[in-house]
């Protein structure tokens, strides 16, 4: 677990897709308390609706650190946010990322560090000793989110479940596996920054043995059908052995974000491919249910596609943000 000074204010640099925004949304939407504002460079067409402030602004209102909020493709650090998340520092804020980029790499984070006594907090970093993965069967429920794509809800889907079950007085912990999720739950490992032969002996120590009745519900990484992170998930799905399997997909997305030139497989398809990968740990491993992304869509709207992936995949189909996730947790085995 990881104690991270909060309030925060949200980077959100001068990005452009929304998307890419994604670690300072689910911040912002799953722990609303800890955000105070956020910070916008020129050029930033992302608004999360939180009060803009400098960095003086928000160290005066109570603010304990800065989160870079935006997690473009391959976590790099782009060379025009250095010196102004340094002034960040210099002002009394301590620096939290995630991305791939390490903070204490960048000279000019640790001289402002030194000279404020402010901390640099790395999230995107795996536990220094990870095994190979055992196969072993382990006790205990294991409930992953799977996607169609990249950006499709699968941490929300994750969260969602797990309130659900909760209200439910079933037993069930989330396990974060990216930094989003980290930042939400305080813990969980980044498998995304695991050497790729430990991927699977990392998705079993997030998953150890638990009770017979307790699930732990798994975020997702990456998808089996992206051209450039299809390993990531390949190693989570047979490290973690999932007992249930739940499919995300962001409703009308018909190719892979940013690689145009490679389609979203039909959903039957997609269910097909993760049950015959996942079934290689466990063999009774099965999806159980469809979360769609209706984000953009009328209430009705949102009905009808859910009831048309019903209908094409004979799974319940629901939005984790707008529906009630019954009819998923009721086909849990």
């Amino acid at each position: 677990m990881t104690e991270l000074p909060s309030p925060h204010l949200l980077f959100l640099g001068d990005v452009t897709n929304p998307l890419d925004a994604k670690t300072a949304m689910g911040l912002r939407d799953w722990r609303p308390e800890r955000c105070i504002g956020q910070y916008r460079l020129p050029g930033c067409a992302v608004d999360l609706g939180l009060p803009e402030m400098d960095f003086s602004e928000a160290a005066t209102a109570g603010a304990r650190s800065v989160v870079i909020g935006v997690a473009p493709s391959g976590g790099v650090l782009k060379a025009e946010w250095v010196s102004v998340l340094a002034e960040a520092v210099r002002s009394g804020l301590s620096l939290v990322s995630g991305l791939h980029r390490k903070l204490s790499e960048e000279s000019e984070f640790v001289e402002a560090a030194a000279a404020s006594g402010q901390q640099l907090i790395d999230i995107r970093v795996p536990p220094a000793s990870i095994s190979i993965a055992t196969g072993r069967q382990r006790s205990g429920k294991r409930l992953l989110m799977v996607g169609t794509d990249c950006c499709v809800g699968k941490k929300y889907s994750a969260l969602s479940l797990h309130k659900a079950l909760q209200e439910r007085g079933i037993a069930a912990t989330f396990r974060a596996t990216g930094q989003t999720g980290i930042l939400i739950a305080g813990g969980g490992i980044p498998m995304d920054a695991v050497v790729s032969d430990f991927l699977s002996g990392a998705a079993e120590t997030l998953t150890p043995d638990a009770a017979s009745d307790h699930w732990d519900v798994i975020e997702g990484q990456g998808s089996l059908f992206h051209p450039a992170y299809a390993a990531v998930t390949l190693g989570l799905l047979h490290g973690s052995q999932p007992d249930a399997i739940v499919l995300c997909h962001g409703s009308g997305r018909t190719s892979i974000d940013e690689y145009e030139d490679y389609p979203v497989p039909d959903l039957r398809e997609c269910v097909t491919q993760y049950e015959q990968a996942a079934r290689v740990t466990n063999r009774v491993s099965s999806i159980v249910g469809i979360t769609l992304n209706t984000q953009g869509l009328s209430d009705d709207e949102a009905l009808n596609a859910c009831r048309d992936a019903s209908t094409l995949t004979g799974l319940p189909c629901v939005d984790p943000m707008r529906h009630a996730l019954d009819p998923i947790i009721d086909a849990l085995p």
